[in-house]
């Protein structure tokens, strides 16, 4: 393995409890049952972004059109929560940064994330950790889109490159640009070929 491309929530920043209470804020004054009907959606489908997240709310839940404005207002507000929180460095996985520190001179390393591009840059930077990648990747573009957007500007073979996720959105992002996927922070990923208890066992693979 050559190349690491990172998913960051739940990989980099132990973020998603700090999401869920973001998602019940920004949808306080709506039914709380659907709130936490999405809430198991956004565990369940931690890769994806918030704007699908959010559009779901809206016409899966509670079965009304939103305009992408109204997607949109909602993000932004959902971004304020995270921006103010997530700059605390207590969140950060210490597995996850210490590996990055240590081995960023032997890998590639991006991050494809399911955040908002915009909010997930200003995150990395103040978190003091944004000169360990070569780029920082998030949405609106989906997961598998992102993937493949790095594999072409870089250039990369495909056999040196995996991708290092928590959730099921990620593996499929790996399964269908065809490259090698580490499962990490979730014990619902456990049943996979490769799982990662600690980034350490990462270096078993580096020449293989």
């Amino acid at each position: 393995m050559k190349t690491v491309l990172w998913d960051f929530d739940g990989v980099i920043v132990d973020s998603n409890k700090v999401r869920d209470l973001g998602f019940k804020e920004i949808f306080k004054n709506f039914d709380k049952d659907l709130v936490d009907d999405l809430i198991a959606f956004h565990r369940k489908n931690g890769g994806l972004s918030r704007y699908v997240k959010i559009r779901y709310f809206f016409e899966e839940l509670l079965e009304r059109e939103v305009t992408e404005e109204g997607v949109l207002e909602y993000a932004q507000k959902f971004s304020v929560l995270m921006r103010r929180e997530l700059t605390n460095s207590k969140y950060l996985i210490l597995d996850s940064v210490d590996f990055i520190k240590c081995n960023h001179h032997l890998y590639n390393f991006h991050i494809v994330s399911g955040s908002d591009q915009e909010e997930l840059r200003y995150l990395v930077k103040e978190l003091g950790i944004d000169k360990y990648f070569i780029s920082i990747n998030g949405s609106p573009i989906a997961k598998t889109d992102l993937v493949i957007k790095v594999l072409k500007e870089n250039n990369y073979d495909k056999k040196h490159v995996c991708l290092i996720g928590d959730s099921f959105n990620d593996y499929e992002a790996a399964q269908s640009v065809k490259i090698k996927f580490f499962g990490y922070n979730n014990d619902n990923l456990r049943f996979l070929d490769g799982y990662l208890n600690s980034l350490v066992e990462l270096k078993e693979f580096r020449t293989l």
